[in-house]
């Protein structure tokens, strides 16, 4: 991990937040100036009220990110304290935000909890369990959601695109094809997590014979016996642990989902969804977030920022959509590449100069 750790730093770069943010400009102007319609803009009403609304959605990426945070210290039985999770989670953040989507910043993330004090083959346990538990928030809230709806307006982007049969609607073929591989996900890290732990620091070691990490084989077989062993402390939680850090996982992936729903009242009226559109808009959500794990663009930005405005169209006045998209990306995407700038110099200065220097 000491020999990787130039080409991760060299990954997590503050300077990498230039890429993104020229992206996400890029396309929201193109698609203003495209779809802009005299006026349209004016229909996003801001009053008295709204600010309450506004500083709910705030709140609720805020909300996102301590259930994160207590996620993390639970499953480290609080080894890690508030501020060096925090540190974490905001990294973690940062470099799924400067990466494709379908990258992400889970693998970094061992990197940054090791370096936090926790054992190599505990941070990979512990990165796969968090991994585990989102995976399973989508196949429980997914179903519950169709369900809930009783509908496939879930998959389509307009009232026409509900009327096609199912194999034609490749919305709905997309999403459960994203389902399918999420619940096969799930499966085989439960098996290599609770089953068989030595089976899965078989694999580890099986893939670092590959020339190209073979060097980090020693690391891996490591890895492999810390990870048995944690696996061991982890069938052995109770199920009072296991909730807490499940419901710590559906409160951050239900507040982050609910950032729009905020947004929609902010611009347009507490009275403009119904209840039953409030389920739909956060079902939407779901599916767009299958989308954007397969985005090849830093963070899903730009691609985001299209799904957003039309699969959420039946939802907001005609020509505000691209407007409001941008708006929700100011929420819940830029702040962490912002933040991530700021903690990164701070935190590579802890971790290896200081630690060059003793």
């Amino acid at each position: 991990m000491t020999d990787n750790s130039g080409k991760i730093l060299k990954s997590i770069h503050p300077a990498r937040i230039v890429l993104p943010i020229i992206i996400g400009i890029a396309v929201t102007g193109f698609m203003m100036h495209r779809e802009y319609q005299p006026g349209s803009l004016f229909q996003l009403s801001f009053t008295i009220q709204s600010i309450f609304w506004l500083l709910l959605a705030f709140l609720l990426m805020g909300i996102r990110d301590i259930g994160y945070i207590l996620r993390l210290r639970i499953l480290t039985n609080k080894k890690l304290s508030w501020r060096k999770s925090f540190n974490i989670i905001m990294l973690w953040e940062f470099t799924s935000a400067i990466t494709p989507s379908s990258i992400g910043g889970t693998s970094v993330a061992i990197f940054f909890i090791n370096k936090e004090g926790v054992k190599l083959g505990r941070s990979t346990a512990v990165v796969m369990v968090t991994s585990f538990l989102d995976e399973l928030y989508f196949i429980l809230t997914f179903p519950l959601i169709i369900f809930l709806i009783g509908q496939t307006n879930i998959f389509s982007l307009n009232s026409n695109d509900a009327l096609l049969p199912w194999y034609k609607n490749q919305y709905l073929i997309f999403a459960m094809t994203g389902y399918s591989l999420k619940f096969i996900y799930t499966l085989i890290v439960s098996y290599g997590l609770f089953i068989n732990p030595r089976g899965l620091k078989w694999a580890l070691l099986w893939i670092f014979k590959l020339p190209i990490i073979r060097k980090w084989r020693p690391y891996a077989n490591e890895s492999g016996s810390e990870l048995i062993e944690t696996s061991l402390e982890f069938k052995k939680w109770p199920f009072r642990k296991w909730m807490q850090a499940f419901l710590a996982t559906a409160f951050s992936w239900t507040a982050r989902y609910w950032v729009v729903n905020a947004l929609i009242i902010t611009f347009f009226g507490i009275y403009w969804l119904n209840w039953d559109d409030h389920i739909l808009v956060f079902g939407k959500q779901l599916v767009m977030w299958i989308m954007m794990l397969v985005s090849p663009t830093p963070g899903g930005t730009g691609f985001a920022e299209y799904i957003f405005k039309g699969f959420l169209a039946p939802f907001i006045p005609v020509g505000t959509g691209v407007a409001l998209a941008f708006i929700w990306r100011l929420i819940s995407y830029y702040p962490y590449l912002f933040i991530g700038a700021f903690v990164i110099p701070k935190w590579v200065k802890k971790h290896f100069i200081t630690r060059k220097k003793l």
